[in-house]
């Protein structure tokens, strides 16, 4: 039996029923390599997260001397991965250890989470980062959402932008999106197809061979389509926040011409709530712009602050880490509020040359807050581009180092009001 600080690890058989493997010690990943989770990286399973299979993977646990298949072990070779997807304000700290016997096949994009069980609890490897009540669950896709969907549909039949919001919604159940309807906190307006970037995490595109979890917008909403619904939620939500740039669009500076207009409209007739836009900021031309036109705050994506690894994964078609910072230091000098958008991922985040780089940035950009991100991808495709960096700290070791060097930095998980 695993020792009193360990977990048994957690399987699926066939019929799609989660299963401990006793006689075997839960297995996590960081990086390149299986390790045993330490107490500091589990946490019982919070509410809101799921759990999910992970596709065409075998599970991996410890038998005290070597890795073993967990197949193998319990005599059920048809023993598959068993993952959690976390909410709003966790972070993961490990991937789940499994083999792959089709390497070709990558797995669809979501945020693996370790899990693992112990005194008749499910844990997952995560920490908590942040306050967990505007996106626990239980206040999206309730009974009411179709009626409030279908009551703003009639205030506003012509406009397209909400028939997109109101498809995502109800199809891919995006959070964002069901805000515009419920009138509440940080609501999501999609505008932009085109992007600049070919990030290998693409969330909204099909490419090398994985297919998108949602579709991306098709079309090109008008200034009065955005203007009209800005201004609606901002005027009527609590604690509103209107945010450019969503996981169904391509990059939403490139139409930064049309926004900006659309801010100035909602600005002339409200003062109330905070306009944000989600960007990798590689078009500085758009981002001035926008910061000149009204916008409050800037969430700034990042896999890594380093030039190489950042070119690696965002792989931008016209543009360099160099305008990134020339768009966040003009932002910062206009007094918009700076976060950066960190896309972590455990066995990279937290390497010890990748949290040194991250301070740095932060300190001479005075980036004003660090949302953490747990990144969808297959840690297959992502490992076998990246190059080994040596020590790591592990991801709670890393928060904990970021919140203690940088004390005058916001480090969450989410965009906070600004006005």
């Amino acid at each position: 039996m695993p020792e009193e600080n360990q977990w048994l690890p957690l399987f699926a058989n066939q019929a799609g029923e989660v299963m401990e493997s006793p006689g075997l010690t839960m297995l996590g990943r960081s990086g390149n390599q299986w390790v045993i989770p330490e107490r500091g990286e589990m946490i019982p399973l919070p509410k809101g997260a799921s759990l999910i299979f992970v596709p065409e993977r075998i599970p991996v646990g410890w038998d005290g001397k070597q890795p073993r298949l967990i197949g193998q072990a319990t005599g059920d070779v048809t023993a598959q991965v068993v993952a959690a997807l976390l909410p709003q304000g966790f972070t993961r700290t490990l991937l789940p250890a499994y083999v792959s016997p089709r390497v070709e096949t990558p797995v669809p994009l979501y945020g693996y989470a370790a899990v693992g069980f112990r005194r008749g609890r499910i844990w997952v490897a995560a920490v908590q980062n942040d306050e967990h009540r505007k996106w626990h669950p239980r206040y999206y896709n309730t009974e009411g959402l179709p009626g409030r969907i279908s009551r703003i549909l009639a205030k506003f039949p012509s406009n397209r932008l909400l028939r997109q919001l109101a498809n995502c919604s109800l199809q891919y159940g995006c959070y964002t999106a069901q805000n515009i309807f419920y009138q509440r906190w940080e609501g999501g307006l999609p505008t932009m197809a085109a992007c600049n970037a070919d990030c290998l995490g693409c969330i909204s595109q099909d490419h090398l061979g994985i297919e998108s979890p949602q579709h991306r917008l098709t079309f090109c909403p008008s200034i009065t389509e955005i203007s009209e619904l800005g201004l609606e939620h901002l005027k009527h939500a609590r604690e509103g926040i209107i945010s450019f740039g969503q996981g169904c669009e391509g990059e939403p500076s490139l139409n930064a011409s049309d926004l900006a207009i659309a801010i100035r409209i909602i600005r002339q007739d409200t003062d109330r709530g905070t306009i944000n836009i989600n960007t990798n900021a590689g078009y500085t031309e758009g981002i001035k712009q926008l910061c000149r036109s009204g916008l409050d705050a800037m969430r700034v994506t990042m896999f890594s602050s380093r030039d190489e690894n950042y070119m690696l994964y965002h792989r931008p078609k016209n543009y360099r880490l160099r305008d990134v910072t020339t768009s966040i230091s003009y932002a910062h000098e206009t007094g918009v509020k700076v976060s950066i958008n960190l896309l972590t991922m455990p066995g990279f985040t937290d390497r010890v040359d990748e949290i040194e780089s991250l301070l740095s940035f932060v300190r001479e950009y005075e980036v004003d807050m660090i949302q953490l991100r747990n990144l969808n991808i297959d840690a297959d495709l992502l490992f076998e581009r990246i190059s080994d960096g040596g020590e790591t700290t592990g991801v709670g070791r890393m928060i904990a180092i970021l919140r203690q060097e940088l004390p005058g930095v916001v480090v969450g998980s989410y965009t906070y009001p600004v006005r």
